[in-house]
């Protein structure tokens, strides 16, 4: 006879997760038909039309000749490629886009609350978890046609899946935690410096047999391999993308602030005009920035190093000189704020004994010293709001333990 297992906690925890992900989904609905963005815009409509109508990645068009695109990475692109392929109309296609979005935010939601679940309780991850829900960067950001809502989904999922990893060191947590590793490296290039430090960590710290670390690295590489081939046959070099000299001239340029500057005029305009227009146009134009860049930080070290601490407190804060429009929104510009402040002391009150604290604490620090070495975007504090919420916990935390639980 057929006998049905009752298990309240496991059944109680699935009940929690599925209203996470429906109350998330839900908050947003709104927001995507209220804000929500009406079509393609700049680079992602050239490349979709590129792809689109004549198969090829590109963004930059010279009187019919395309460049093939190394400069950004492919993943998000290939995402909005995907469902093109349902043939909809402009704005049914935009909004089934904003619909995924929705999808992966909140299911982000959910797995931050198995996160929070290894350092708190119940009552508290549910709330943490509830916090991110709502919290308005995270709501507006699936509005977007940008990649910050996959980025946010899979950076979220990549934690989950390196404790994951850290706890069972199967095949089935090293071939997820390597899978979402590759997936990621494909869509935001300095994650590859993340990744590093993540096997770094696992082989130093955790003590993590050398044959599986060498395992998450030979399955991260087959994910990027076939784009990687695909570089090399076009450009003759072994890279994901090449912006490093462009985004760091962008943030360190005689016009730039903490979200950096795109403004090229005298030898330097010069120079990107008389760049061949072949299919080398894109690596060339890279190490015309990258030296201007260097020239830059080398002439005026101290413009550039105080330049790059108002970056950091940007990045951990705010920006106290934001153009961007509706930065200055309460709404956006207070949760920010406080959970800069909060996570902060957090991470000084925090228990180093815990290897899974430490590694959030130095992937923290390690996001925020690589954009801030170029610039710092509102959305990308996105990729920190989930550390930052861990660490306010853990300073409330404390502060009840110290202070009333004693009296």
């Amino acid at each position: 006879m057929f006998r049905y297992n009752y298990h309240p906690l496991k059944n109680k925890e699935r009940y929690t997760l599925i209203f996470l992900i429906l109350f998330s989904a839900l908050i947003r609905v709104p927001v995507i038909l209220t804000l929500g963005d009406a079509g393609l815009e700049h680079e992602w409509k050239a490349i979709m039309d590129n792809l689109t109508k004549h198969g090829v990645f590109s963004s930059i068009n010279f009187d019919g000749f395309l460049i093939p695109n190394l400069f950004m990475p492919p993943l998000y692109a290939f995402y909005l490629y995907f469902f093109s392929l349902i043939n909809l109309e402009e704005q049914s296609y935009v909004q089934l886009i904003l619909s995924s979005q929705i999808l992966l935010s909140s299911i982000s939601v959910a797995v931050f609350y198995k996160i929070n679940k290894i350092f708190f309780s119940e009552k508290i991850s549910f709330f943490s978890s509830l916090i991110f829900s709502i919290f308005p960067l995270h709501v507006y950001a699936c509005s977007q046609i940008s990649s910050v809502s996959l980025q946010s989904f899979l950076t979220i999922l990549f934690f989950y899946l390196f404790f994951q990893f850290i706890k069972k060191r199967n095949f089935l947590s090293i071939f997820s935690f390597s899978l979402t590793g590759g997936l990621l490296i494909l869509l935001r290039g300095e994650f590859i410096a993340i990744f590093i430090l993540s096997l770094s960590y696992l082989s130093f710290f955790l003590k993590i047999e050398i044959k599986k670390i060498l395992f998450v690295g030979l399955i991260t590489f087959i994910v990027i391999l076939p784009y990687l081939t695909r570089n090399i046959l076009i450009f003759e070099t072994v890279t994901i993308t090449k912006s490093v000299g462009w985004n760091l001239w962008k943030g360190n340029n005689p016009y730039s602030t903490v979200e950096g500057s795109s403004r090229v005029d005298g030898n330097l305009a010069e120079q990107i005009k008389n760049i061949p227009k072949n299919k080398f146009y894109e690596i060339n134009s890279d190490k015309v920035f990258l030296n201007e860049a260097f020239k830059n930080i080398n002439n005026e070290p101290v413009r550039y190093l105080i330049l790059f601490f108002k970056k950091v407190l940007s990045f951990m804060f705010i920006d106290i000189k934001s153009t961007q429009p509706n930065y200055y929104n309460p709404w956006h510009y207070l949760p920010v704020l406080f959970l800069g402040i909060t996570s902060t002391l957090g991470i000084i009150v925090s228990n180093k004994k815990s290897h899974q604290l430490n590694y959030l604490i130095l992937y923290f620090f390690l996001n925020i010293i690589i954009f801030s070495t170029f610039f710092i975007l509102p959305r990308y504090k996105l990729g920190i709001i989930p550390i930052q919420i861990i660490f306010t916990n853990i300073l409330f935390n404390y502060v009840i333990n110290k202070f009333f639980k004693s009296k």
